[in-house]
């Protein structure tokens, strides 16, 4: 199974962080946000990895290359200025990916989430890891009941920015800018996305005081 690390977003609220350094290459622990993905993902199982990139993408490829310093196979999928967003960053990554269901993880997050765990095909088009709402997200995103999500209730959790998904999921998606989120909760009215709970650690790196942070968190 395939994994994409989304990396092209602007990184808005990290700057000036962001005005010269993408976001993924800034560091935590004296390493750079992406290096943690890489190599969790690695040493989970997935070694072919595609990472999309737009706002000074040229820096990830130099310093990445083709990811066999860090075990790992890497296919990029280049973005226009000012990205794709979510999902159509996900659809043009599409050919890279292949015609079998594929992992994606946020390169803004952090987390020991074990990623082994999704070595196995959604049940639907689509499945989740959602986590407690931190301060910055106190209603959540959705609801899980069972092993369903859905976005009706009270009793929210947030998406994490890790899940499996099935190519079919974008198979009437337009070309060009578009969120993921229309397309989770259109799969969500016809019960075709599954989800879980994960309760171990999780941070969503949005700002330079999230990044110092988990660099004070990395250092400990």
């Amino acid at each position: 199974m395939k994994a994409m690390i989304l990396a092209a977003g602007r990184g808005e609220r990290m700057r000036p962080l962001t005005d010269r350094t993408p976001k993924p290459l800034l560091e935590a622990g004296g390493r750079p946000l992406i290096h943690y993905h890489i190599e969790a993902l690695r040493d989970a199982g997935f070694r072919e990895l595609v990472i999309n990139h737009a706002h000074l993408g040229a820096q990830l490829v130099e310093r990445l290359g083709d990811g066999e310093q860090l075990g790992v196979r890497i296919s990029y999928s280049a973005e226009p200025e000012g990205a794709l967003e979510t999902g159509g960053g996900i659809k043009r990554a599409l050919a890279l990916l292949g015609e079998q269901p594929f992992l994606v993880v946020n390169g803004d997050i952090w987390t020991d989430y074990p990623y082994q765990q999704l070595h196995h095909e959604p049940g639907g088009l689509a499945h989740l890891v959602l986590v407690d709402n931190p301060q910055h997200n106190p209603d959540g995103d959705f609801q899980l009941k069972g092993d369903k999500v859905t976005e009706e209730g009270k009793q929210k959790l947030t998406f994490s920015g890790i899940g499996l998904y099935r190519p079919g999921l974008f198979s009437h998606a337009p070309d060009g800018a578009f969120p993921l989120a229309p397309l989770l909760c259109s799969a969500m009215l016809d019960g075709q996305v599954s989800g879980e709970y994960y309760a171990g650690q999780w941070m969503d790196i949005g700002s330079p005081q999230r990044l110092s942070e988990l660099d004070r968190k990395l250092r400990a």
